[in-house]
């Protein structure tokens, strides 16, 4: 049995890490490659912080591309090796004429969920503007939602099956920025990497709005580093590069913000 309460202790997704763990250990009996549903990226980084004090199981993540947010997992025996082809995942064409009633994707994903599926059938979707949306979802939702699906918004639409390699993925837009701050306060460097005010900032750090690593932060004066990724909902991604001191002993820092 695997120590589940020293593993679990201060995690903020007790409730699906305890899901998983429960996978692991039936991966572990069966010697069976088990799977996850979809996870969110704070759940993902919970997991593999989890699973990086296991030597028993390891595991492997896979959304249907690269840079997919929501990623199924593969748990196995560490003696059993994983790849990607194992991590089943189907991709759906969602058209529709949006040209005069615009889709978000809270609509589709709203349209989605309201057949009745739950929110951990449905990894990442990608709207196509007029044209309508993907989605990607665990294989056996693919028939349901091809005949339970048809109308998002005023939009009648229809579904279908397609390759992962028909995917619209668009490669966010980067913007370079370089600050100088007298320290690395969180507070203070996202204020300058998403051109906000810092009292701003730091009533968004309370509230719970950002995270880091995509854990929650709710402390503005917590310190950041190189390659911590700071996520703000609504506003995307900033990501913290090179931290050099200046002559006046302060931080010159290179940040990379993701829209």
């Amino acid at each position: 049995m695997l120590p589940r309460e020293a593993l679990l202790k201060n995690v903020e997704n007790r409730e699906k890490l305890t899901r998983i763990l429960d996978q692991a250990e039936q991966a572990i009996r069966t010697w069976q490659v088990i799977l996850t549903d979809f996870l969110s990226p704070p759940e993902l980084v919970e997991v593999q912080a989890i699973f990086k004090q296991l030597t028993e199981v390891h595991l492997l993540a896979w959304g249907g591309y690269p840079q997919a947010e929501r990623q199924r997992l593969a748990i196995a025996r560490a003696e059993i090796p994983l790849d990607q082809n194992q991590l089943y995942v189907a991709a759906l064409d969602i058209a529709g004429n949006f040209l005069f009633d615009s889709a978000t994707h809270r609509d589709f994903l709203g349209a989605i969920l309201g057949t009745g599926i739950v929110r951990d059938k449905v990894g990442d979707l990608i709207v196509l503007g007029e044209r309508g949306a993907q989605a990607i979802v665990v294989p056996e939702m693919v028939e349901f939602l091809t005949r339970n699906l048809t109308q998002v918004r005023s939009a009648t639409v229809k579904v279908t099956q397609i390759d992962l390699t028909d995917l619209k993925i668009r490669e966010p837009k980067k913007k370079e920025i370089t600050t100088v701050e007298a320290s690395l306060r969180l507070d203070a460097v996202a204020s300058a990497g998403f051109g906000v005010s810092r009292s701003k900032m730091a009533n968004l750090i309370t509230a719970g709005d950002v995270r880091v690593n995509w854990k929650e932060i709710t402390q503005a004066s917590h310190s950041v580093k190189t390659e911590d990724l700071i996520a703000i909902r609504g506003k995307g991604r900033l990501q913290v590069g090179e931290i050099a001191i200046t002559k006046k002993q302060r931080y010159r820092v290179q940040l990379t913000r993701f829209v």
